[in-house]
C-alpha cells in the first residue's frame, strides 16, 4: 500500500510543482480530480492530461485514479446527460494516461424518490453499460460511499453490487462516512473486500458532548478531519484490508476546515506512512 492524494484542493497548482509537494510529502500517489471547479485538466484537451501524467511519470508519483464525483441520477435530464457523458469521456482519458481506476459516485436520490428505486431504475442500467465501456479500457469504476449518494449503507451497497455484478465494479472505500453514520466500516471492509479498488484516506471526530446535547439527528456533533485526528483506528483498519488483499491506494481526501492545505497532507501522510512500514 502507498499515501495518495486526492488533488482538488490544489487545483491552483501546476502538475510539476504539485508532483514536487507531493514528494516532499511523502505521497506516493495522486487521484486526480477531473470534474468541476477542482478538476487539474479538461477532459477534452488531452495535451494537459498527458502534461499532468507525464509530470507524474517523471517525478516517480503514481496516477491512483481519476476523480469525476458527479450525480449520474441527477432529476434534471441535462444534467444526469452530461455527468454520465463525462464519466464515459473520461474512460478514454484513463486509458489514455494509463490509469486503471475512475472514481465516482453511485449519484444522489432525485426528491420523492427512494434510494432503493433510485439504484434500480437509474444507477444500475448506467453502471452496467458503463462497466462494460470500462473493461474493454482495463479500467475499474470506484465509487466513494459518501453518505449523500444512493449507497448510504451497506445494504444498498448489497442492492447495487447485486444488479451490476461485474468484476470491474466496486468502492473507492471511506471509512469517515460510515463511523459517524455508526455502521461498522471495519465489518464493511470484510464484507466489500474484494470491491475495494481505492480508498479514502479521511477521518471523522464526534464531539461527544454535542451529540449528548443535541441527539443524533442534530447538526454539529461530528466533522471531517485529517487522518490520525478523529476516531477511525487506522492500525486495524489498514490491518483488514490487507486481510482483504487491497494493495492499493490510500488517497487522503482533505476536507478539515481547521487545518492548512499543505500542512493537512503533510500531517495526513505522515501518520498513515506508520501502518505502511
Amino acid at each position: 500500500m502507498k499515501v495518495g492524494m486526492l488533488t482538488a484542493p490544489m487545483r491552483d497548482v501546476n502538475p510539476e510543482e504539485l508532483v514536487a509537494f507531493a514528494k516532499s510529502a511523502g505521497i506516493g500517489a495522486v487521484e486526480v480530480a477531473a470534474a468541476g471547479k477542482s478538476a487539474h485538466f479538461d477532459p477534452d484537451d488531452p495535451g494537459l492530461a498527458k502534461r499532468l501524467a507525464d509530470a507524474c511519470r517523471e517525478g516517480g508519483v503514481e496516477v491512483s485514479s481519476l476523480a469525476a464525483y458527479v450525480d449520474v441520477t441527477a432529476a434534471d435530464e441535462a444534467a444526469r446527460r452530461a455527468n454520465r457523458e463525462l464519466l464515459i469521456k473520461l474512460l478514454g482519458v484513463c486509458e489514455g494516461m494509463g490509469v486503471s481506476v475512475l472514481c465516482c459516485t453511485a449519484g444522489l436520490p432525485p426528491a420523492g424518490k427512494s434510494r432503493e428505486d433510485t439504484i434500480k431504475e437509474d444507477a444500475a442500467p448506467f453502471f452496467s453499460n458503463l462497466c462494460g465501456q470500462a473493461a474493454a479500457r482495463g479500467v475499474k469504476i470506484a465509487l466513494e460511499n459518501w453518505y449523500a449518494t444512493n449507497i448510504q449503507h451497506l445494504g444498498q451497497w448489497e442492492l447495487l453490487f447485486d444488479l451490476v455484478p461485474n468484476e470491474n465494479f466496486g468502492l473507492n472505500f471511506d471509512p469517515s462516512h460510515l463511523l459517524w453514520q455508526d455502521i461498522d466500516y471495519l465489518k464493511a471492509v470484510e464484507v466489500f473486500g474484494s470491491r475495494i479498488f481505492h480508498t479514502h484516506a479521511k477521518d471523522t471526530e464526534v464531539v461527544a458532548h454535542t451529540k449528548a446535547w443535541v441527539g443524533n439527528q442534530g447538526q454539529g456533533w461530528w466533522r471531517y478531519v485529517i487522518p490520525g485526528l478523529g476516531e477511525v483506528d487506522w492500525g486495524v483498519y489498514i490491518a483488514r484490508l490487507r486481510k482483504a488483499g487491497f494493495n492499493g491506494v490510500l488517497s487522503i481526501e482533505h476536507e478539515d476546515s481547521a487545518v492548512g492545505r499543505e500542512e493537512g497532507f503533510i500531517m495526513g501522510a505522515k501518520y498513515i506512512s506508520q501502518f505502511l512500514a
